[in-house]
């Protein structure tokens, strides 16, 4: 399911706030509004309602949570005290609507992410954002990584199997702009090459295995890189060949334009048992958010788009074993 929290904003008199509190109080035996609310102002306290749309009865218990874009859930190995490996607490992907008064910051807080990760997944060019947006939170997993002197973006990208590219626009720095020593820069998709004893795919620890479940996205193909970032696989076929839906569900995520946290023109699709399909770097989308879709449909078409280097899928199950 689909974990959608929205902020609705309380409009209400100071008397009616005062006796809220005041019956709050009440209840709690003497706790005062210090407690209360923290170091928080009233007025400024928004209602959290989860509003969750499960497909049916069988819909996992898990709500969606922080998502990422071509990175690995588990992450890589890394003994470095300078280096440290984020992951999000689930590989599922969160929407989240805009409402008035949302500042990036505060988003970013709630899902536990930073706010480059927001404009990362959603190419926003500044903070400003307008309600009613919908914001995908992929967020991004990798390296942070503290400069030292010497460093350059392009000697840390070759460092951690990053890209430069990637690293300016994450940083928000400029091209051939000098790197200060003790900043610290994430290297989005960044890797650390994990000790010989250490044999962990990305991805495959823990994960539901659905026999059968899942139909592979396209006819014909050949596979380009086994398990990588999300428990992804890249297959190659030319441009234009029909994506298909790997099983029923409904379309959340329809990206037709943008880079969108490397994955280009992409989709996903949420799916009965609770898991997501993610098909990404496609030439056009062949379906909107909201759609159901069954088991074979053309969903898509594949393309390069995104941080992509040849045509193919890069296709995603997320929350289950993905047996392809």
């Amino acid at each position: 399911m689909v974990l959608l929290i929205l902020l609705l904003p309380i409009s209400v008199s100071a008397g009616v706030i005062g006796n809220f509190i005041d019956s709050i109080n009440s209840i709690l035996n003497g706790s005062n509004k210090e407690n209360l609310l923290g170091n928080k102002n009233i007025q400024n306290i928004a209602l959290l309602v989860p509003i969750t749309t499960p497909l049916n009865s069988q819909t996992s218990d898990n709500p969606i949570m922080e998502g990422n874009a071509l990175v690995s859930s588990i992450g890589p190995s890394g003994s470095a005290s300078e280096i440290l490996v984020h992951k999000p607490t689930s590989d599922q992907i969160s929407i989240y609507v805009v409402r008035k008064g949302d500042t990036l910051s505060q988003i970013a807080e709630m899902f536990g992410v930073s706010v480059n990760t927001i404009k990362w997944g959603n190419d926003l060019p500044s903070n400003t954002l307008k309600v009613g947006d919908t914001l995908i939170i992929l967020p991004i997993s990798g390296i942070k990584y503290t400069v030292v002197k010497g460093d350059t973006v392009a000697s840390i990208a070759k460092k951690y199997k990053g890209d430069t590219d990637e690293i300016i626009a994450y940083n928000n720095l400029q091209k051939g702009e000098s790197l200060v020593a003790g900043s610290i820069i994430i290297v989005p998709d960044g890797e650390v090459s994990a000790p010989s004893s250490v044999v962990r795919p990305a991805g495959s620890s823990g994960l539901k295995e659905y026999a059968g479940y899942y139909m592979r996205p396209i006819v014909g193909g050949v596979k380009t890189q086994g398990i990588h970032g999300y428990n992804g696989i890249d297959i190659g076929a030319p441009t234009g060949t029909q994506i298909l839906a790997a099983a029923d569900g409904e379309v959340i995520i329809s990206r037709a334009t943008g880079w969108n946290g490397g994955y280009g023109k992409y989709i996903v699709i949420r799916h009965t048992n609770g898991t997501q399909t993610l098909y990404a770097h496609n030439s056009r989308n062949n379906v909107s958010v909201g759609d159901s879709v069954h088991q074979g449909d053309v969903i898509g078409f594949i393309g390069s788009t995104g941080k992509s280097t040849g045509s193919h899928v890069h296709f995603e199950i997320r929350g289950a074993r993905n047996p392809f």
